[in-house]
């Protein structure tokens, strides 16, 4: 088996990096610049990781049968995620509704890096070899590269916010 620390090494640095930056949004209040700020970089960096890890990562693993399952189950959560960004974007920042959102997203979104990290990535790195190894690290630096320049805070508009 391929020694795949380095690629769920790399995956863990962008998810300690995502987890500082919950943090710091969660720190800010109503209409500020801060919270703008930090919330644009949480959801381009949390985006265009999605991107890249389904690319690198999910793409490898859907072709393994022994990790299927798990992998669909991550896809899955990074769409649901995605359209909780978006509505929070499409949220006035300053009302109450906005941080109640934020909060919610905040906690699926650790849940779901907490599973990756503790129960996926060990799984998926049993099943790994060093062809699939060389080929995850390669892809995931330059899509994420790339799918950041193009990363959205939100495609919607204020008036397709959810109540």
């Amino acid at each position: 088996m391929a020694d795949a620390n380095t690629i769920f090494e790399r995956l863990k640095q962008d998810h300690d990096r995502q987890r500082e930056l919950l943090e710091k949004i969660e720190q800010t209040h109503g209409e500020s610049d801060e919270r703008a700020t930090l919330f644009e970089q949480f959801t381009i960096d949390a985006k265009s990781h999605a991107a890249a890890e389904e690319q690198a990562l999910y793409s490898t693993m859907m072709r393994k049968p022994e990790t299927t399952g798990e992998t669909r189950h991550s896809v899955a959560e990074h769409h649901e995620i995605e359209e909780a960004l978006n509505d929070i974007a499409a949220t006035e920042m300053s009302s109450p509704g906005w941080l109640a959102k934020f909060k919610q997203l905040k906690h699926d979104y650790l849940h779901h890096i907490d599973e990756e990290e503790d129960d996926h990535f060990p799984d998926f790195a049993k099943q790994l070899d060093e062809k699939d190894v060389e080929y995850m690290e390669q892809v995931f630096e330059r899509r994420k590269k790339a799918e950041a320049a193009d990363a959205e805070v939100t495609p919607e508009s204020k008036d397709d916010a959810k109540e």
